[in-house]
């Protein structure tokens, strides 16, 4: 007596139903498995066609529509109209006067009528089929995805966790999907535990019928790149460029850096106060040393730069032959080439030169303190100096010194043979105003600049 009778629904309630529950279906797999819903309306219109040849044994004649709004589907298939139940050949593609009348009540013989099918008639058979061909466009979709998320990341550092070792190759789970880290890619001295959250360099992903194959490196002189780029800003927004990266991976990396912005110490951007951001990459490589040295495009000063920090007395560079000779103090030789050459190796893999270094005494020895050690184009190192204006570091000799000699007079020194104390400036008049607007000038020379000597130096200036 208390039992309810289950409410009747019309066919139209029953299309709605049905449709609601379709597009709910589809909106959650949208959201989990990350499958667009125009691919999964595709895949229900391919499987529907599919269950219609194997019901009726072809599927020349239908015709699917799905609403991708609704979601609600129609099936039909179009039909020649005969006389009489005899005259059908194939029930797939004729229908009766009588039945298409049902439908169309103007129908007459040798119509084309639009008839619906209903898609519930289906055997199980057909059905059965269906549903694997959703399942496996699901499967497939779904591997594309996860293919297509990790191909953008190539080339950039993603952090995984450590969740198997299988022989000497480590599986990291990126979230959904794994990852490989083979041994040729492991740094020696790492071993990681399971659960151990790393961060890796993702160098190539392969689409594979088992799914995507991601391969990651702890090796790759780019992932010391990419860490720098998530710690120090002005590497991200380009203000610091990383120039170049010599990696022993585990031991020790040598990295230049150039600032385009004279106001940004490069070098400082990328060590950071008291250390804090080499130190973040340093605790991320387990401790793997990190020199930072300056890029300069004169190869002498370059490769004065790189074998730092050994104390360098001369550098000839030829850029032709792509070699150099060092000459550094006798104390200083040990501490150039490194232990067991890693110094010296590293700075010639930075610079791309083959580096000869010897000490003061081989090199007085071999009678090379003798000779005046030139090169192709001149590459041998000259004095620098920074200017106050750009603060960019030009040689001396491109620079107008401007002096405060003994008596307190501010002079310009255009030979540099002046006593007393200097500051240079670029011939340009952009980098004297600057000089004198942020008053780096009167700093630097401890006095204020009277007004004909900055008449006298814009006229310097002019003149070239």
């Amino acid at each position: 007596a208390g039992k309810r009778t289950p409410k009747v629904l019309t066919k139209e309630e029953a299309a709605e139903q049905q449709a609601a529950e379709l597009r709910a279906a589809i909106e959650m797999i949208e959201k989990e498995k990350g499958i667009s819903k125009e691919s999964l309306l595709e895949s229900i219109e391919q499987s529907l066609m599919t269950a219609c040849k194997s019901h009726f044994g072809k599927n020349d004649n239908i015709n699917v529509t799905i609403d991708p709004e609704t979601c609600r589907y129609r099936v039909t298939a179009e039909k020649e109209v005969v006389a009489t139940q005899d005259d059908i050949v194939d029930p797939a593609l004729q229908v009766t006067v009588d039945e298409a009348r049902k439908t169309n009540p103007h129908a007459v013989e040798g119509d084309i009528i639009v008839v619906d099918i209903n898609s519930k008639a289906f055997g199980r058979i057909a059905t059965q089929n269906a549903k694997n061909i959703i399942l496996q466009r699901i499967r497939e979709e779904e591997r594309s995805a996860v293919y297509n998320q990790y191909y953008s990341r190539v080339h950039q550092v993603v952090t995984g966790t450590v969740s198997r070792l299988q022989g000497k190759t480590y599986s990291i789970n990126l979230g959904k999907a794994d990852a490989l880290l083979n041994e040729n890619e492991q740094v020696k001295t790492e071993h990681f535990q399971p659960t151990e959250r790393i961060k890796v360099y993702v160098v190539d992903v392969k689409n594979t019928p088992k799914g995507p194959k991601i391969l990651v490196s702890r090796t790759h002189p780019d992932l010391v790149r990419k860490l720098f780029e998530e710690e120090v800003s002005e590497v991200a927004d380009g203000t610091v460029e990383i120039k170049g990266i010599a990696r022993e991976p585990g031991s020790r990396t040598k990295m230049s850096v150039y600032s385009h912005n004279p106001d940004v110490d490069p070098v400082g951007a990328c060590v950071g106060m008291n250390g804090a951001r080499v130190g973040a990459v340093v605790e991320e490589l387990r401790g793997e040393k990190i020199d930072i040295i300056e890029w300069n495009e004169n190869p002498a000063i370059l490769i004065e730069n790189a074998l730092s920090p050994a104390k360098v007395i001369t550098v000839a560079a030829d850029p032709d032959e792509r070699a150099a000779k060092v000459i550094v103090p006798d104390y200083q030789l040990s501490l150039a080439i490194g232990k067991e050459g890693q110094n010296a190796r590293l700075a010639a893999r930075l610079t791309g030169y083959k580096i000869d270094i010897k000490s003061e005494t081989q090199a007085r020895e071999s009678g090379e303190r003798k000779r005046k050690m030139q090169t192709k184009d001149s590459c041998r190192k000259k004095p620098q100096r920074t200017c106050l204006g750009c603060r960019t570091v030009r040689n001396k000799d491109e620079l107008i010194r401007v002096v405060r000699t003994p008596d307190g007079r501010v002079r310009i020194d255009p030979d540099g043979r002046l006593n007393g104390r200097g500051a240079y400036i670029c011939r340009n008049p952009e980098c004297l105003a600057r000089a004198v607007k942020s008053k780096a000038l009167p700093r630097a020379l401890k006095t204020e600049i009277p007004e004909e000597t900055l008449l006298e130096l814009t006229e310097e200036i002019r003149r070239g």
